[in-house]
């Protein structure tokens, strides 16, 4: 808008008649404004027009196409008027010579007359007669002729030396005298005693200009004359080191362009510059040749029949031969720039419906399916596209599942996380801490802390098979079986193998054949001191004292197997602080790059290096531990470690 601003001020401050600084500097900053607007308009107007691709290929035909074709036509236009304005040129130029060569040839054929007098004929008679017989020849080709005969010969010899042909006997060509153009041929007579010089001289007139040429239009000629300074009075023209100036135009009378041929037959306007013209000054010296200019218009026809006169009859069948191949080259590109038109509207109309549809796919209607017209690539394009939303549609079908099933996981890993204890128990003497890690959303891992009694606790882990949901649903069947078992009064004198037994037979009723899971329970007694634990299936767990670690292994099979089967109990005394450590698989079978496992003695090790640290900080240099081993972070299996010390 500022641009705008000062460029509408620019244009009407300089229409006004102010001047002054400000003035020229408003000017200015309007031509800077009128640069940037002309900028930004072309900008902006390729943007709007070059958006759509059918405006973008018209473009791109426009500049492939028609673009070249009028370059040629246009080299073609300004070949032919260049080609039309020499043949202008040299008719003119051809017209005047053969005037002038016909001038030496009667001063040639007087020559030779003069020097074979027949004896009792004066020089003067016989000059009388050779005159007189070529005015009745050639007057009417020469108009305005003069023949005079003279015995000053300086004016020739000045001519020949200014020339460079001191040596020749005649001068034949155009000469401006005192602001007049004539056409002469002058030629020395006799011996070297007796000279004598023939002149003979058409002065060129504005009658004598209009039989010349008679293919061209009108014709002007221009005399110059040296430009000495001051105020022009014509146009200037430099040649040779020096400066003409345009002066004594003579117009053809009674001339002017011929009709045209046809309706758009344009005129050749040419200006040419003819021979230069000998220049004799008032005082009879002669000057440097000034140069002479043609001005002159003509029909392309009128050269064509001038052109090709020389073809008689065939003229008519070139003639027509040219305009049938000029008709069948305009109707093969007339049929190709219609075949590019149609392939255009194609590729455009099949992007337009590809375009249109991702509008619907943007809306949210994945059911708009692009109309297949051609099995060529934009129409396997199409088809791609159809394709691509109705998998978009099965996609979103198959994320709205997952996310329902995420749902599902969320709510079963919440109920989960209300099945692992929620605050630790308070027995004397027992310092407890776990961690669990889930390979997946919901851990397959179950371990728990039931109070029984003021100086009982019991302590289980279990590792469910499989993992996810089902191992989810199958702890929270296992844990709601053993809380049921052992919040009953007298639970803490229970032997742990009648409560595994009780346990296996519930799984195996409850749950099908593939189920099943390991379990490992230990019930401590603080008062005495007494550790009582049965082991079904699972790793076993261990006990650091000083004496080193003991492995807790008794017990029996897996849970969930078989129903009747037997599970032993083992008592262990526990000496003064020491540590009680149970695990999962899923912290012993980690690998490292060489397939190693961890195992359970490195896991005893690393256990003994930090036992005398609290419960917390064994538990976590555990899973330390195990992942340092296995150097990544991904976990293939649950992890669990529940380490309690007992004092």
């Amino acid at each position: 808008m500022v641009a705008l601003v000062v460029f509408v001020a620019g244009t009407l401050v300089s229409v006004t008649a102010f001047r002054g600084g400000a003035i020229s500097f408003v000017k200015y900053m309007a031509v800077l404004a009128g640069i940037y607007l002309v900028v930004r308009v072309i900008a902006w107007g390729r943007n709007r027009l070059l958006w759509s691709l059918r405006n973008r290929l018209i473009v791109a035909y426009l500049f492939i196409a028609v673009v070249p074709i009028l370059l040629i036509i246009t080299f073609v236009v300004l070949a032919g008027n260049f080609l039309y304005s020499q043949l202008g040129a040299y008719l003119l130029y051809e017209d005047l010579q053969r005037r002038i060569e016909m001038m030496t040839d009667i001063g040639q054929h007087i020559a030779a007359a003069h020097d074979f007098l027949p004896k009792g004929v004066s020089p003067e008679e016989s000059e009388h007669v050779l005159a007189a017989q070529s005015h009745t020849v050639h007057d009417s080709e020469l108009p305005g002729l003069t023949i005079d005969f003279s015995n000053d010969v300086s004016e020739l010899q000045s001519l020949l030396k200014n020339f460079g042909t001191p040596g020749r006997t005649y001068y034949s060509g155009l000469l401006q005298r005192q602001g007049t153009l004539s056409m002469v041929s002058m030629r020395l007579l006799g011996d070297t005693q007796n000279r004598r010089m023939v002149r003979l001289r058409v002065l060129i007139t504005p009658e004598l200009l209009a039989k010349v040429a008679p293919d061209l239009g009108a014709i002007q000629l221009n005399l110059t004359e040296p430009y000495t300074g001051g105020q022009p009075s014509g146009v200037i023209y430099s040649t040779g080191g020096a400066q003409y100036q345009t002066a004594h135009p003579i117009f053809a009378k009674n001339r002017a362009l011929q009709p045209a041929g046809f309706w758009l037959e344009p005129s050749v306007n040419v200006v040419s510059r003819l021979e230069d013209a000998a220049s004799i000054a008032p005082d009879g010296t002669v000057g440097k040749p000034n140069p002479v200019f043609a001005v002159f218009s003509a029909r392309p026809t009128r050269l064509n029949g001038r052109m090709f006169s020389t073809l008689g009859e065939l003229r008519d069948f070139y003639l027509l031969l040219f305009v049938v191949f000029a008709v069948v080259f305009l109707l093969i590109w007339i049929a190709a720039f219609i075949t590019g038109v149609v392939l255009t509207r194609q590729i455009t109309k099949a992007i337009a419906d590809l375009y249109h549809a991702t509008q619907y796919v943007q809306s949210g209607d994945l059911t708009h399916r692009v109309r297949i017209e051609r099995r060529d690539q934009l129409g396997v394009l199409a088809e791609s596209f159809n394709l691509m939303t109705g998998s978009i549609s099965g996609l979103i079908e198959e994320q709205k599942k997952r996310q329902r099933l995420e749902n599902e996981i969320s709510i079963a890993r919440e109920v989960q996380s209300q099945l692992f204890p929620q605050k630790l128990p308070k027995v004397p003497g027992v310092d407890i801490q776990a961690i669990c890690k889930a390979a997946r959303s919901v851990s397959g891992d179950y371990y728990d802390f039931i109070q029984l009694s003021d100086t009982h606790i019991a302590i289980a882990l279990a590792d469910i098979s499989g993992k996810g949901i089902s191992a989810a649903l199958l702890m929270a069947s296992l844990q709601a079986a053993l809380r049921s078992q052992l919040l009953t009064a007298g639970s803490e004198t229970t032997s742990t193998a009648e409560l595994v037994a009780r346990l296996n037979r519930h799984l195996v009723r409850n749950t099908g054949d593939d189920r099943f899971a390991t379990f490992f329970i230990a019930v401590y007694d603080s008062a005495t001191r007494t550790l009582r634990y049965t082991n079904a299936g699972h790793l076993p767990s261990f006990l650091i004292s000083r004496d080193g670690p003991q492995q807790l292994t008794k017990g029996g099979m897996v849970l969930g197997v078989m129903e009747d089967c037997c599970y032993d109990e083992e008592m262990v005394h526990v000496a003064d602080n020491s540590i009680l450590v149970l695990y999962s698989d899923g912290l012993v079978e980690p690998e490292n790059v060489y397939g190693e496992e961890f195992g359970i003695k490195r896991l005893q090790q690393a256990a003994v290096y930090v036992q005398a640290s609290p419960p917390k900080v064994v538990a976590e240099s555990l899973m330390t531990a195990a992942e340092e081993w296995a150097g990544t972070p991904e976990q293939a299996d649950d992890m669990t470690v529940i380490v309690a010390r007992l004092n």
